[in-house]
């Protein structure tokens, strides 16, 4: 046989086992089952062995026909693949695409850039989740996710976005009404914003330069917490404390002078561990789809190096 005619044998094998009938595989495969017998036939004179034990109810697999049912299912569906990642190549990016993503940074920095997403891709169908559970993204089905910290081991596929950067932050207002903060401990004796859901009562900071040293731990209190990151965001803007937010919350603030970052030349941590970023993160596929494929890369493009919230002069994205 030929190597094509080899294939369609596979093909015709496989399936006879996975529908139990010759005469269903036959219909499948637009076929008569005289056609499938002979497939079958020739691959058992090639492998010199019989693959199926025919009765007049049920077929059986010989220890033969199982190995080979093995092996031969993990070739046609590299065969598969091989077929559709070269088809997907020429494939425009088309369809439903459901993404997840935090709810402040996805009304920030997601949503904004939805309209130009649509305009470059526009058979694309947006369909988006904005919430700060960790959604199981198999379980959904949905698309692809922006996700923001240290990834957990995961099955998920991560390609990085941008940088997550926390600042120190606080308004002119309490700060002119404070003991100056000329070092990371005095913050220990301020009013801090606690954002709930960090784990204890302690905030990091390791000097810009140093990236190797161990960051310092400072313990915080404050009259405010919450769990959510806009919330403290305002009550910094209102005067009432310290606060550790992420750089794309407060860039225009310090650009526009509604906050201060007190220490500079030092980095803030809200936890010990690998340091944080924005990902966008979809199911590990043997082929990415070019929906997801084109958005993941937009966003990359859109937010730039640095992302253009921590450049010092940029207010507005640049255009991919």
């Amino acid at each position: 046989m030929s190597a094509m005619d080899y294939l369609m044998a596979m093909r015709a094998f496989t399936r006879t086992v996975e529908l139990g009938s010759f005469s269903l595989a036959a219909t499948e495969l637009d076929v008569k089952v005289s056609t499938i017998s002979r497939q079958i036939a020739a691959l058992e004179s090639d492998v010199s062995a019989a693959l199926l034990n025919r009765s007049t109810r049920r077929l059986h697999l010989t220890e033969a026909g199982s190995l080979f049912y093995d092996r031969a299912t993990q070739i046609l569906l590299a065969v598969e693949e091989a077929r559709a990642a070269t088809a997907s190549l020429n494939e425009s990016p088309r369809g439903l695409l459901r993404i997840t993503m935090p709810t402040a940074f996805g009304r920030l920095h997601v949503m904004p850039h939805i309209k130009d997403f649509i305009a470059e891709y526009p058979e694309i169908r947006i369909a988006a989740t904005l919430t700060d559970a960790t959604v199981d993204l198999i379980e959904t089905g949905d698309d692809v996710a922006v996700r923001i910290g240290s990834l957990t081991d995961s099955s998920l596929v991560a390609r990085r976005l941008a940088s997550h950067r926390r600042l120190l932050v606080a308004s002119p207002g309490y700060l002119r009404q404070r003991e100056p903060i000329s070092r990371p401990r005095d913050v220990a004796r301020q009013q801090c914003l606690i954002f709930t859901l960090q784990a204890g009562d302690c905030w990091y900071a390791r000097r810009s330069e140093d990236a190797a040293a161990e960051p310092l731990q400072i313990a915080v209190t404050g009259n405010m917490r919450a769990n959510d990151s806009e919330a403290l965001h305002g009550a910094a803007l209102a005067g009432l404390g310290l606060a550790l937010l992420p750089s794309w919350l407060v860039g225009d603030d310090l650009r526009k002078g509604r906050l201060v970052a007190p220490l500079v030349g030092w980095e803030w941590f809200a936890s010990r561990g690998p340091e944080p970023a924005i990902w966008g993160v979809y199911p590990p596929k043997k082929i990415v789809s070019p929906k997801v494929r084109s958005f993941i890369g937009f966003l990359s493009r859109r937010y730039g190096s640095p992302a253009y919230w921590d450049r010092p002069s940029d207010a507005a994205p640049a255009n991919a």
